[in-house]
């Protein structure tokens, strides 16, 4: 697979954006009348942000459920398209796995902090 082979997708690239929300209803009110987004529900803790290029197919971001934000801002994914090579490359160049890999409905996905600390994840499709 290329680079850019998987759905529009680019190893390794900023790809996603998750923003931690205490109350989504009232997330997903305000992101509306402020930017127009809109949104793909998953349940009551999570609602994907459509891509407004392609609204039907794809998301460039999130809101998930949290008790509290999260200090640093929103959480920043990158793709894989491998993200078992993805994992081994975190914690050889000295990242922690913090979560994961685990299972979610688009496919899997992990979290590292690098070594100042900061969070990201990666996600993989199934």
């Amino acid at each position: 697979m290329s680079d850019s082979d998987a759905g529009g997708h680019r190893h390794h690239a900023i790809d996603y954006i998750e923003i931690a929300v205490t109350d989504l209803d009232a997330a997903k009110r305000f992101y509306t009348e402020a930017f127009d987004w809109q949104f793909n529900d998953y349940g009551p803790a999570y609602a994907g942000i459509r891509n407004p290029a392609a609204p039907e197919t794809s998301e460039v971001g999130g809101l998930a459920v949290a008790d509290q934000t999260r200090h640093g801002g929103p959480l920043v994914l990158l793709y894989s398209n491998d993200l078992d090579a993805s994992v081994e490359a975190v914690e050889a160049a000295g990242g922690t796995v913090v979560n994961g890999p685990y299972e979610f409905p688009g496919g899997r996905r992990f979290h590292f902090t690098d070594p100042s600390g900061n969070e990201l994840g990666v996600w993989a499709e199934k």
